[in-house]
């Protein structure tokens, strides 16, 4: 179904002229399964989710209707209410632009033959590329996200407007504001998203009336201000989320990391494990440095003074 509709597409938009044809052009695609720890296969997901993203919404609109049981339908209903949303967009176009900058290094590094010398040249080369997309490329990426969702009809998040402090904060946006809290939740928590609607309130009556922030050109000369004036202090988790517009975080190798220690911790006979003792074994794993200079003597002392025992260790 998702081939037939895509060929359909395809159709449809050479009768219109919208795109053109020829050798090599136009030829049929399908989602690719993203592996555990190649991180191009997961490169190779996201390009084919974008060329395909109206046939995908098609075949869960047709799952979400006609499934074969009430936990598809169920799942394909979520599926398709996540995938309208900003959030998704922004997220799929984001680790678009960084597995695409690390994707020659990430390959190069699989090599056997891999010279070391080339390899150090590769990573420095992959280092100034992220470096220079955290501090000019985020305009980039939201421009496409924009593209993306007049595209296909998916409502946009303005998320440096919402904030602009320009024309006397003419752009002030507070439910925009929320939504941008959304898509931190490791940062923003219920309880302070309810918090935040009302701060944002006697924020803006603040900003608005103080002749300090009448001629500011941007986010970056809002948060300076804000921390002139130690107004950070005073609203807190508007400076947080502030500070959250102003900082894109960029993914490392620590993530690969964690994955590949994961399948060595977590296997097929070892597949109960809590999440607590996970954590603690993942962490011996992943940071070698820091527990190398644990003694064991600090390990046996700490272990026998967590309850008393019949024996000295």
């Amino acid at each position: 179904m998702l081939r037939e509709s895509h060929k359909d597409r395809i159709q449809e938009e050479i009768g219109n002229d919208e795109i053109v044809t020829g050798k090599g052009l136009n030829q049929e695609i399908s989602l690719v399964r993203a592996e555990d720890t190649r991180w191009n296969s997961h490169l190779k997901t996201i390009t084919s989710l974008i060329s395909l993203f109206p046939e995908v919404k098609k075949v869960l609109e047709y799952v979400e209707d006609d499934g074969d049981n009430g936990a598809s339908r169920l799942q394909a209903s979520g599926l398709l209410s996540y995938f309208k949303t900003f959030e998704f967009v922004f997220y799929m176009h984001l680790m678009l632009t960084i597995l695409g900058l690390t994707n020659s290094l990430s390959q190069a590094l699989q090599r056997k033959d891999q010279d070391i010398l080339e390899a150090v040249d590769l990573i420095r080369t992959t280092k100034a590329q992220l470096q220079m997309l955290r501090e000019n490329g985020f305009d980039q990426v939201l421009e496409k996200c924009y593209s993306f969702c007049d595209k296909h009809e998916i409502v946009k998040l303005d998320m440096t407007e919402a904030l602009n402090p320009c024309n006397s904060f003419s752009q002030f946006n507070k439910s925009s504001l929320l939504k941008l809290s959304k898509m931190y939740p490791r940062d923003f928590d219920d309880k302070e998203r309810m918090i935040l609607e009302h701060e944002l309130d006697i924020y803006y009556h603040f900003v608005y009336n103080d002749v300090r922030f009448a001629n500011l050109n941007g986010i970056a000369d809002l948060a300076r201000s804000m921390v002139a004036t130690r107004k950070h202090l005073s609203y807190p988790l508007v400076y947080r989320l502030l500070k959250l517009t102003l900082v894109l975080p960029v993914a490392t190798a620590t993530v690969e990391r964690c994955f590949s220690a994961m399948k060595l911790v977590k296997t097929n006979l070892r597949n109960r494990i809590g999440d607590d003792f996970l954590n603690a074994a993942l962490i011996c794993d992943i940071e070698k440095e820091a527990h190398a200079k644990v003694k064991t003597e600090d390990v046996i002392d700490r272990f026998q003074k967590m309850k008393t025992r019949r024996g000295q260790i």
